[in-house]
Formats: structure tokens, sequence, C-alpha cells
């Protein structure tokens, strides 16, 4: 039956045109309760004739009406719906008289008969005697086991219509709705969205009151941020390129990966030799131990080989330095000073006079001077064999009968050496004089000179 109604959606109002069997009524034949109840020469007017669906007759004495006892201030009245159910809407069939004592009436949905622990439904604050329709149908989605009429007079002045006192004149009541739950649409005949949170939706549209944890959307079909799978009941990992970002279904994150990290779901670290984001870069062959790094970073673990430096060891020691992260310097007696391999800190080529070594780091030893300390000290220094290591210079002069730097000019050869007839008699010492400018003579020409 399709019959024109007044819709209140929480206290505004709409004329529509309603269809009363789209959903079933909850509360026929339902338990009732009432703060106090009429009775009319043995007629007594009690809370369940509000719901055993006869309202051809709405005055007070029709039989059909639960009534309250005259001269209440304040009249309460219930329907146990039998347990929580989804309501859609409240149809009100008032007595048709003196419609006063229903003015300023509000309707409850509770889970309990209190109605303080519900929701306010309907609180009539703009009807009058005249304006007021009979049925009211109030709309209001709520879940609930308890329908609740209250009205009352204890807080005077009321409007010029209200009358004095009030009374329940309640004819019929009619809780249409869903008997569970999980279900709407017209009939009831559709279930919620199974990710709805404890399975309730919204009675028209179905959308989902709110979701389970992990899921989103109207119909929560979508795994919130950070979830995935079948149930959203997986996390994300953190270690994609956006952390806790990746698709929906698989759970593979969304482009690459954070730095030391691979795979569909960057859930793998990086193999040895392998750093960077997606494992993508090599580390150096210059590590202290090759290929071996920092998976994020790329740094070497254990410093640089010999000859490198760097966080990655992808530098080459600068001129002067050598060795484990180019630690060492170059050997300033190297021939050229500062210039040695860069990884053995070995001299290019030679030394400089006076050192000896790979790395011209030995003093010459004692006898020899000059470039790598080849060359023998003169014997006709004043000590044989003790001269400057880089010079060759004789220590504490010459022997008697030579001179020279080097102890190596023969005293007696310069002092014949352009003398036709020497004195014969003449001893080799005492022809041996000190001549600053003494030159070389071959022995031959020493011979003859003393002979």
């Amino acid at each position: 039956m399709t019959e024109m109604v007044l819709v209140f959606y929480c206290n505004w109002a709409v004329l529509l045109c309603l269809s009363v069997q789209a959903y079933e009524n909850l509360a026929l034949h339902q338990t009732t309760w009432q703060s106090s109840t009429w009775s009319y020469y043995g007629l007594s007017c009690t809370a369940d004739r509000a719901v055993d669906g006869r309202y051809t007759d709405l005055a007070w004495y029709g039989g059909q009406c639960a009534v309250s006892s005259p001269g209440q201030t304040t009249a309460e009245w219930w329907v146990d719906l039998g347990g929580v159910k989804y309501i859609h809407h409240v149809t009100i069939r008032h007595v048709d008289k003196n419609p006063g004592f229903f003015l300023g009436f509000s309707v409850y949905i509770s889970n309990t008969t209190a109605k303080e622990d519900g929701a306010l439904g309907f609180k009539d604050t703009n009807y009058t005697r005249a304006t007021i329709p009979n049925p009211v149908n109030i709309t209001c989605p709520y879940h609930g086991r308890y329908v609740i009429y209250y009205n009352t007079r204890t807080h005077p002045p009321y409007p010029n219509d209200y009358s004095s006192f009030t009374d329940i004149s309640l004819c019929e009541v009619e809780v249409y709705g869903c008997r569970s739950l999980r279900n709407y649409g017209e009939n009831c005949s559709l279930e919620c969205p199974q990710n709805c949170q404890n399975g309730y939706c919204d009675i028209v549209e179905g959308t989902c009151l709110a979701c389970k944890p992990g899921f989103i959307g109207s119909r929560c079909i979508g795994c919130a941020a950070g979830l995935y799978g079948s149930n959203c009941s997986k996390n994300c990992s953190m270690t994609c390129g956006n952390p806790g970002v990746c698709h929906k279904d698989t759970g593979h994150c969304n482009g690459s990966c954070l730095a030391g990290w691979e795979g569909d779901m960057c859930d793998n670290e990086c193999s040895i030799g392998f750093h960077g984001v997606n494992c993508l870069q090599n580390c150096s062959m210059a590590c202290g131990i090759p290929g071996n790094c920092d998976k994020i970073t790329g740094y070497c673990n254990g410093g640089c080989q010999r000859g490198w430096t760097g966080v990655i060891c992808e530098k080459e020691c600068a001129a002067g330095l050598f060795g484990n992260n180019c630690s060492k310097n170059c050997s300033l007696t190297c021939r050229d000073p500062g210039v040695c391999d860069k990884v053995t800190g070995h001299c290019n080529g030679s030394c400089l006079a006076g050192w000896e070594g790979d790395m011209c780091e030995n003093e010459c030893s004692k006898g020899f001077y000059g470039v790598n300390c080849v060359e023998n000290c003169s014997m006709t220094c004043g000590i044989p064999g003790n001269c400057d290591k880089i010079t060759g210079y004789c220590n504490g002069g010459c022997q008697r009968g030579w001179t020279g730097v080097n102890c190596e000019e023969d005293v007696i050869c310069r002092t014949f050496q352009n003398e036709t007839n020497p004195p014969k008699q003449q001893s080799m010492d005492e022809g041996r004089i000190p001549w600053p400018d003494c030159l070389m003579c071959e022995t031959s020409k020493l011979e003859q000179s003393v002979h």
C-alpha cells in the first residue's frame, strides 16, 4: 500500500510518497510498556493496542489506541523490538481529537528502556493543532532495540496550542526496518558489504557506516594506506621507495626500493658486492675487502686498499701520498721528492744522494755515498772509507800525501809533474807537500817521478 505521508528527517520535514511495504514492521505484536493506562467503562487502553495492527478507529474510546491516564505532566511509552534492529522509519498514528495533548512529543531509539541511553530521533518543535499530520512518519536510520515515545509538560510556559497536560494517545506505532543489521534495501534483501565494521551498512544505500580495520571507501573495498592483501591484513614494506606504500593486491612496491633493498616487495637485502637503490650499484673493488661495502651507502667496510681513498674508495691517492686510505706520505728522499708508487710507496727510479732502499728510507751505510749509495768513500780519507754520505767529501781531511775534497789527488804527482830533473834522492814522503791545486797523475807518471 502506498500513501502520502509527512516525513521528518531529524527535525525537518518533506512530503513524499512512501511504500510502507518496502520494509518490515518490526514493532507488530511486540512487547510494550507505558507510564500509565486509561480505562473507560471497562475498556483498558493498554500499551499493546499501539502495536496490534488495528487503527481504523482513532478515537480515545475506540478500543484500538493506547492511552495514558488523564492529568499527567509526563507520558512515556516504548516497544521492545526483541533485539537490536536496523530502523529506517517510524510511523505514528495518534488519536485524532484534541491533538494538543500530542504536541511537543519526542521519539528516541535506544538499546535499553532508558531514553537517555539512546539517540533522539525526532523532537516536535513546530507543529500546531492545525498542522500536525496523522500519521506522522519519522525517518532516522538507527540501530536500536527500543523505540521510546516521550512527552512532558513539566517546564512551562508552552505554546498556545499545547494542552496543560499530556498523554500517550497512540493508536498505532509502526517501526519499519530490517531484522538483520547486515541487510539493506527494499525488503532487506541485500547484504551489507563484507568489510563493513560489524557488518553494518546504511539501510538504504548499503554504504558502510564504518570499515573494518584496514579498509577504506564507502563500501570498504579498498585497503587503507600501508595495507594490502585479500583482507588488507598485511603491511606494505617499510623498505619500499615510498615506505608503507604498495600495490593493494600484490604488496609490490610502487617504483623502487630504499637503498640497500631489492625485490618486488623490497624484502631482500642487497647481496654482497652491491648497494644502493634496488641494489644496482657495485661496491668498489678498491675497498679494503674488495667488493665489500655498506649496503645502503656504498661506504667501504674496513677502509680502502692501498693507493685509494674516499668513502667508497673511488679516488686514487693524491700526489705525495700512498698506502691504505692514502694515509702515508711519499719519502722526500726519493730522486723526485714526494713522488712514489701510490700503492707500495716505492720511489720511482732512484734515491737522492745519501739514501737507498725501495722507499729511499735508509741512509747510506758507512763507506758508501751518492745516489742509491753505490759509490765507495775514498780510502785516502783521513779516516779511510769515512765520507759525507751525500757528496763523498772526506770527513776529517785526507791522509798525508793526498788532497782534494775526496782525497783523490796525489801531492807528489803535482809537485814534480813540471820538473824534468826531480831530486832523485828525495823520498816519497818528503816530496808530498800540501798543494791546493794538485792534479791527478797517472800511476805510470808517479812511478817515473820517484825512480
